[in-house]
């Protein structure tokens, strides 16, 4: 296959994708519909899900310590996310309408 044939195949898979994201707007896997419409790769998908499970222990520590502010929590995650091209906002509100991660976004969506 040649270089024009494969970038001709490329765009048609880029405009179908684009289509099935239109298509499906109700989504209950909006964090996965996010990670599409951003073209976020698989390896930053998984840094994603690993700073959450990280933050997601600390704030089970921290809420077993007795603390009530999680501020220092929210700017961990937003710091982290703005090297991906990902926003707080979206990717709060896409991992509680997936369920995932709840008591972390939840706690998260506080401080938006």
């Amino acid at each position: 296959m040649d270089l024009e044939a494969l970038l001709e195949r490329i765009e048609r898979l880029e405009y179908h994708q684009s289509l099935l994201l239109e298509m499906n707007q109700t989504t209950k896997y909006a964090l996965y519909k996010l990670i599409i419409d951003k073209g976020i790769t698989e390896k930053e998908v998984q840094r994603l899900f690993k700073l959450c499970d990280e933050l997601s222990k600390e704030l089970k520590e921290q809420k077993a310590e007795g603390f009530l502010n999680f501020h220092p929590l929210f700017n961990k995650f937003t710091m982290k996310l703005q090297s991906g091209g990902l926003h707080a906002e979206d990717v709060i509100a896409a991992c509680i309408t997936q369920g995932l991660y709840f008591p972390l976004m939840t706690e998260l969506k506080k401080y938006l």
